[in-house]
This record gives C-alpha cells, sequence and structure tokens, in this order.
C-alpha cells in the first residue's frame, strides 16, 4: 500500500517545538495502523522568508534516519519549491504541454475536424496547463504567463478557431471554489469569508505583500464581492 501524505508545521521564533510534535504525531499514528514509513521517499521542505537567517534548522530525524532536506519537491502534480515561486513549475508544465502539441499537429494532418482538435486539446493540453491552477496562477509573474500564453495562441493556430484564454478559465475557477468554501461552513478556509454589515459584500482580507495578496484566498475574496457602484453626484 502506497500512501502519500504531507505535514505543515510552523516554526515560530526558532521554535521548533510545533513542527516537530506534528512529525512525532504521524510517526506513532503510523506505528498504530501498522504501516512503515519510508524515510528514504522522505523530503523536508523549509520556507523561510527571514532576510537574515541568524540559525540552521536542525535536521528532522523519522525513526533515527535523517529526512533529506530538498529546495523543491513534487505533490499531487505541482513542484512546489522552498520560496513559494512557480517557475520551475511553469517551465514542467510548458515542456510537457509542447510535446501533446506535436500530436495535436499531426491529428490536424491526418484531417480532423476543429471540432475534434478542440475536444483533444482540452482534453490533453488544457487540463494540464490548468492543473490545480487555482493555487498557482495568480502569483505567476508576466514571464512565466506568457510562457504559458503562448501555448494556448500555438495551438489555438492548429485547431484554426477560438479558444478559452488562461485567464479567463483561473477567473471561473476561482469563482466557483470560492462560493463554494463561503457555503461550506466544514470547510478550514470558510472562517475567512467574513460578510460585511450590510451581508452584499465580503471583507478583504488585508495583506501586505504581493505574495499573499496574489495567492488564493485574498483573491477568492475579492472575486465574489460584487463591485461596489459609483457615486452619484447630486447637482
Amino acid at each position: 500500500l502506497r500512501c502519500i501524505d504531507s505535514v505543515v508545521g510552523l516554526i515560530s521564533d526558532n521554535n521548533e517545538t510545533h513542527y516537530r510534535e506534528e512529525i512525532l504525531q504521524l510517526t506513532q499514528w503510523c506505528s498504530a495502523n501498522n504501516l512503515v514509513l519510508n524515510t528514504g521517499k522522505t523530503k523536508e521542505v523549509i520556507v523561510d522568508y527571514r532576510r537574515s537567517r541568524r540559525s540552521a534548522h536542525t535536521p528532522l530525524l523519522i525513526d533515527g534516519e535523517v529526512v533529506e532536506r530538498v529546495d523543491n519537491i513534487k505533490f499531487l502534480g505541482l513542484h512546489i519549491t522552498s520560496d513559494f515561486s512557480w517557475n520551475t513549475n511553469t517551465s514542467h508544465l510548458v515542456k510537457k504541454t509542447q510535446q501533446r502539441l506535436f500530436f495535436l499537429r499531426k491529428l490536424r494532418r491526418a484531417g480532423l475536424s476543429s471540432r475534434l482538435l478542440v475536444n483533444f486539446y482540452r482534453a490533453m493540453i488544457e487540463s494540464i496547463l490548468c492543473l490545480n491552477m487555482t493555487v498557482w496562477y495568480g502569483s505567476c509573474t508576466a514571464l512565466e504567463r506568457k510562457q504559458l500564453t503562448r501555448v494556448v495562441r500555438t495551438a489555438q493556430g492548429i485547431v484554426g478557431c477560438p479558444l478559452p484564454d488562461l485567464d479567463s478559465i483561473y477567473t471561473d475557477r476561482v469563482k466557483k471554489r470560492a462560493g463554494s468554501i463561503a457555503m461550506d461552513s466544514s470547510h478550514p478556509g470558510h472562517r475567512l469569508f467574513v460578510p460585511l454589515p450590510s451581508g452584499k459584500r465580503y471583507r478583504n482580507i488585508r495583506t501586505t505583500t504581493n505574495r499573499l495578496r496574489n495567492s488564493f484566498f485574498p483573491t477568492a475574496v475579492r472575486a465574489i464581492t460584487p463591485c461596489r457602484p459609483p457615486l452619484q453626484h447630486i447637482s
């Protein structure tokens, strides 16, 4: 039986107690349920935004074995780096979709109709470009978005008809996901959707960095909050 799991722990003021307790609880749970953690396949990624790192983090041990510390991992199809930049993930997606553009060209040369070519694109190329895009697309740089858009435009030229742009797909998915979270009181992120006294708008999440502002929850709250109507001046 193969199981993929992740543990997230907070290290505050160089106090790793909470983080170590999370690891210990996972180890004890696996032992109690007759599961063995494969330390050789376990990776540790530390996200540290401090400008000055005075002390190094203590190596993580599981059953006496040191867990390898890496700068990026692949988790559920996403390449996650220690600085939460999406360059590695974008490069992987672009490379994978460009390989499939070859088959799209082959199908066009075989005489398939535009409708079938679009179906192939939506199933085999767009599905890769949009994999978990609510997590990463909002934080992409302008260069990374340009690389992704180039794939769509190339496919559009092959198919011969307009294709949905990634910005529209991202906006629609954010709104859909945000709406479901706002209506689901059992979701961990539900508490972030706080209605204003009027009940017509949600309170924006206060952000101090662009990294946080472009992440999912601040974007989701803004996406499902109706725009404020312009003020009318009465003369």
